[in-house]
């Protein structure tokens, strides 16, 4: 049986009543995520989420499927909303991929086929005698796991949500590439590529009844969550700006011979 753990996790297994877990504090982050650049998003997440991240959409197969993610940084390995105590900036909104963690649904290949249902799984390293029971005495599941639980298989149903709406985008050719580039007022100029957006002009060239279908799934609001969304780009670069300025900040100050 293999298991192929998400984007951002490093080694996974499934969970059993028995497994100890230990648990992130409030908005504390495991190292893993303090370097990524971009999380998957979910679909009812893009409302509050456009509001702090630019929204983007990726592809790992050269425009065959796609991906929504927030962009958290402008550069490789930079999350710009980890603060200096390993905490999530608690001024934005906190993604459900990092809430769920250190749990997640994944699907298992058993003698090289990929099985239908999905399975909650757990980061191994987080297992440990020390941490969280999650299931009582009698194996029945205590309050901690009862609302992880209902997080974790949310938010799964509402990713599938998510990878139906840049099915159809996709399938209604809406997504044309972009590239996002800056020039910060200290350092080298700064470009983002391999992201996709919204066309903007062949979506209102869309046939009315298909805008309509678009309108009555929900989806084309979060086109628009989408496209307000890309504004936030200058934002990123305030935060690295002040990263920047915190880090020189902190440096000690030349030796005076």
């Amino acid at each position: 049986m293999d298991i192929n753990p998400p984007y951002g996790y490093q080694e996974i297994v499934p969970l059993n009543k028995q497994h100890r877990v230990v648990l992130p504090e409030g908005r504390k982050l495991p190292l893993v995520f303090r370097s990524l650049t971009a999380l998957p998003l979910s679909y009812t997440e893009f409302g509050a989420a456009c509001r702090d991240y630019p929204i983007a959409f990726v592809s790992g197969d050269s425009g065959r499927s796609f991906v929504a993610m927030a962009l958290l940084g402008l550069e490789n390995q930079q999350n710009l909303f980890v603060t200096d105590d390993g905490t999530w900036d608690a001024s934005v909104y906190l993604p459900a991929y990092v809430r769920r963690y250190p749990f997640c649904m994944t699907r298992v290949t058993v003698d090289g086929r990929e099985q239908p249902e999905r399975i909650a799984c757990v980061e191994k390293r987080a297992i440990n005698d020390k941490g969280e029971a999650l299931y009582d005495a009698k194996g029945e599941p205590l309050p901690v796991w009862e609302e992880l639980r209902k997080l974790l298989f949310e938010y799964e149903a509402d990713l599938v949500r998510s990878e139906e709406m840049c099915r159809a985008l996709g399938e209604l050719l809406l997504l044309e590439t972009f590239t996002m580039q800056a020039v910060p007022n200290e350092g080298a100029p700064l470009a983002m590529t391999g992201m996709y957006r919204v066309a903007e002009q062949k979506l209102g060239g869309l046939a009315a009844d298909r805008l309509q279908a678009l309108t009555q799934k929900g989806i084309l609001a979060r086109v628009y969550a989408h496209l307000i969304s890309l504004n936030t780009f200058g934002r990123l670069l305030d935060r690295r700006a002040a990263a920047a300025k915190s880090a020189a900040a902190e440096k000690p100050g030349k030796r005076l011979n």
